[in-house]
């Protein structure tokens, strides 16, 4: 077997609301509708479904103890960092951490750390330049 990519991730959230607000403002993802009412948020050529961490009735199989809060996600921004950092402080959003310098899966990446609503870590970067 060998895996080709992700095609999307399962956030458990405690307020669907607050947090497609929190990706679609701040973070610029789309919301999009599926299923029976489900909702995701799309971005490039992948998604975050979103789940309900109230009431797993409306999903056929789940993640062993769906948690709240218990992810931590790294995007790749399609801009500058410094424009993001810009962003993140005109909508309130505070930086936990950096810039820093990280490991991506593909190249060095310089990373700032946010949270969502959840209190999920968020890890918004950029290709390393020297």
């Amino acid at each position: 077997m060998k895996i080709a990519s992700i095609d999307h991730v399962v956030l458990t959230v405690a307020d669907m609301d607050r947090t497609i607000d929190f990706y679609t403002r701040v973070l610029g993802m789309r919301l999009e509708t599926f299923g029976e009412g489900r909702k995701a948020l799309a971005f490039g050529a992948q998604k975050l479904n979103l789940q309900d961490g109230k009431s797993k009735a409306d999903v056929v199989a789940v993640a062993r103890v769906p948690t709240p809060g218990s992810v931590d996600l790294c995007f790749l921004a399609g801009q500058p960092l410094d424009e993001v950092m810009a962003e993140l402080a005109a909508q309130g959003v505070p930086i936990e951490i950096g810039p820093v310098r990280r490991t991506g899966a593909r190249f060095p990446i310089r990373s700032v750390y946010v949270r969502d609503p959840d209190g999920n870590l968020i890890e918004i970067a950029e290709p390393w330049q020297d």
